[in-house]
């Protein structure tokens, strides 16, 4: 880096994090709701909700304040709850202190727009949310997510400040359709499959959770699990993809620092997804693939914040 503290790089790299995993919460909530709504037997509809929860840690805190996994206490722990890191209103507190910690960075609009948002979500509760109705809720953060990005792409100078806020949502994306592919990875099994209009729907809810149905459909045509799985995780024009978001970081560490060990990460982790075998993958075990993208994923996260912020 030439002349950015690294402790500015840090708060521009968790500001570009902290909002793509608000928005990410929002796309898990959404699509869960919607197939909630399907005619499925109550173990299935607990089952739904319970596997948004990916770790022994996030189980534990979810369980500690709620006795089972409905509708309500999932959308009030994934967005209300202060003592959830990764809930909706905590996230946005995050972003908004990388925000005010950043500015000098960033433009006067980019400050506006991250106070409009903190200002309209503050003071949420969950009678507010369901009369406003959960659907337009979540709309609601999704779309401020992509104004907020919007204004940073249209206002901010491309640099090194930038090149940091791209990097941290490149990675978030990366661990974001991962978790969201482990949260549906029973789907992928033929034993789970249905010949029926609820497959069609099921499919259709979780391509537009991670905002790829249209492309699909342009790309694919017809509705088939391995067409999903290949798309969401090798198909670099999907700006979600597994592989997309690896290769974006990879390009990004280069400019900052060619010779760094986290570029050497990033670029033999995208190498490795790059040369799988989707059918072996699917055969095997997807999840085990998945868990190991995410730890790799994290690992990568820590060097990068070694190598440029200081933090070990």
């Amino acid at each position: 880096m030439t002349g950015m503290l690294s402790r500015t790089a840090d708060n521009l790299y968790w500001l570009g994090r902290y909002v793509e995993r608000a928005e990410n919460a929002a796309r898990l909530i959404d699509g869960t709701y919607h197939l909630s709504l399907l005619p499925i037997t109550p173990e299935e509809h607990g089952e739904l909700w319970r596997r948004l929860f990916q770790s022994n840690e996030e189980l534990e805190l979810f369980q500690n304040k709620h006795p089972g996994f409905d509708d309500d206490s999932v959308v009030e722990h994934m967005v209300l709850d202060p003592e959830n890191p990764s809930s909706i209103v905590s996230c946005m507190d995050a972003a908004r202190d990388n925000t005010r910690a950043a500015r000098a960075e960033l433009t006067t609009e980019i400050s506006q727009c991250m106070n409009q948002t903190w200002m309209d979500i503050r003071g949420i509760n969950m009678d507010k949310i369901h009369e406003r109705g959960i659907q337009d809720f979540l709309d609601l953060i999704k779309e401020r997510a992509h104004l907020f990005q919007g204004v940073i792409y249209g206002t901010m100078r491309r640099g090194e400040p930038f090149l940091f806020w791209e990097m941290g949502t490149a990675l978030e994306r990366a661990e974001n359709t991962s978790r969201l592919i482990l949260a549906r990875s029973n789907s992928f099994h033929r034993a789970h499959r249905r010949d029926d209009g609820f497959d069609f729907y099921r499919w259709g809810t979780f391509l537009r959770s991670a905002n790829a149905y249209s492309a699909y459909r342009q790309i694919y045509g017809d509705i088939d699990p391995v067409s999903v799985a290949e798309m969401l995780i090798l198909n670099t024009t999907i700006p979600r993809s597994l592989l997309a978001c690896i290769e974006d970081t990879t390009d990004i560490l280069k400019t900052l620092r060619r010779e760094a060990q986290c570029a050497e990460m990033s670029e033999r982790l995208a190498a490795e997804v790059r040369s799988m075998r989707l059918d072996q993958v699917l055969r095997s075990g997807l999840e085990n693939f998945l868990h190991d993208f995410r730890n790799q994923v994290h690992a990568l996260s820590d060097q990068i914040r070694a190598d440029f912020m200081m933090v070990r």
